[in-house]
């Protein structure tokens, strides 16, 4: 009759496993065990804060970097002509317009549209008062307000725009130049006041203009009504979510859209808020070229 083998005594046993009273770790293997979870659990941690700094680090390398986007737009009016040429940036917030973008856009441009939050709380106004000059060398700037620009103080942000010969443009408008139908600027202070007038802003203008209308956030579009049909819209304020995972974030990606012989354009804006980080939803300013053809009816 064959040997029967013997299970290992606690004593004997090389298996680590206690037979005498279950399946179960001896006391030496059991810490052997534990020690390899907490290596495991390290290693875990480890290899999660190195990626989670690659990611930081991406995020942070592009909030630096701005991409400058070109559009050639042909709006509907009641008469063929060029229009200006035009460079929009929005959202700089407690960013600095960099030589390098100044260089990069060119220019000179028929007009330079700052759209709202210039600055914020806490920015230094010698930077404020740079970023203005740097961007007034590529042409006549106008300026609307954003909901953070008055943190900085109004004074200093008027001052600003004043001291480069620039417009504020407080439910205003402003003659651009160009041939065909007479080209108007149209802009509105920031709904963060309560003193946006569309009325006001719109005196003065015809049937016939070609409008570029410009406010810090797209909100104020509904405010337009069925009566104002401008041919160029143009908002900031979103960051296109600023932080994206995928399609998702906290507010729609910045976007341009030309239909019909209509202009929409919401940017993605230069600077961050809150965070100096981005992530599917890069920073960005605009050149808008304007040609204008004649409607169809």
């Amino acid at each position: 009759m064959p040997a029967v083998p013997r299970k290992p005594s606690i004593e004997t046993g090389r298996s680590g496993i206690d037979w005498k009273h279950g399946f179960r770790l001896l006391p030496g293997n059991r810490a052997k065990a534990r020690l390899g979870v907490i290596q495991t659990i390290k290693q875990l941690i480890t290899g999660t804060a190195a990626a989670t700094a690659v990611l930081l680090g991406y995020m942070a390398a592009n909030a630096k970097h701005a991409t400058i986007r070109r559009h050639d737009a042909v709006v509907s009016a009641c008469r063929e002509g060029s229009g200006p040429t035009l460079f929009f940036i929005s959202d700089i917030h407690r960013r600095r317009v960099t030589k390098t973008l100044i260089r990069e856009a060119g220019g000179p441009f028929d007009a330079v549209i700052i759209g709202g939050d210039l600055a914020e709380g806490g920015v230094p106004a010698e930077r404020i008062r740079e970023n203005v000059r740097r961007l007034s060398g590529l042409g006549p700037v106008y300026y609307v307000w954003g909901n953070n620009d008055r943190e900085a103080g109004e004074e200093l942000i008027r001052d600003s725009i004043a001291s480069v010969g620039g417009s504020v443009l407080d439910n205003s408008s402003a003659r651009l130049p160009g041939t065909g139908p007479r080209w108007m600027l149209v802009g509105t202070d920031d709904t963060s006041s309560y003193n946006v007038d569309i009325a006001k802003a719109f005196d003065g203008i015809s049937g016939e203009d070609a409008v570029v209308f410009v406010s810090h956030s797209p909100t104020v579009f509904r405010m337009l009504g069925v009566d104002r049909e401008p041919a160029v819209r143009i908002a900031g304020h979103t960051h296109g979510g600023q932080i994206r995972l995928g399609k998702f974030g906290m507010l729609e990606k910045g976007a341009y859209e030309a239909d019909n012989g209509k202009v929409k354009l919401i940017s993605n804006g230069y600077g961050t808020t809150l965070l100096p980080l981005r992530l599917g939803a890069p920073a960005e300013c605009h050149i808008i070229r304007l040609r204008a053809e004649k409607e169809r009816k």
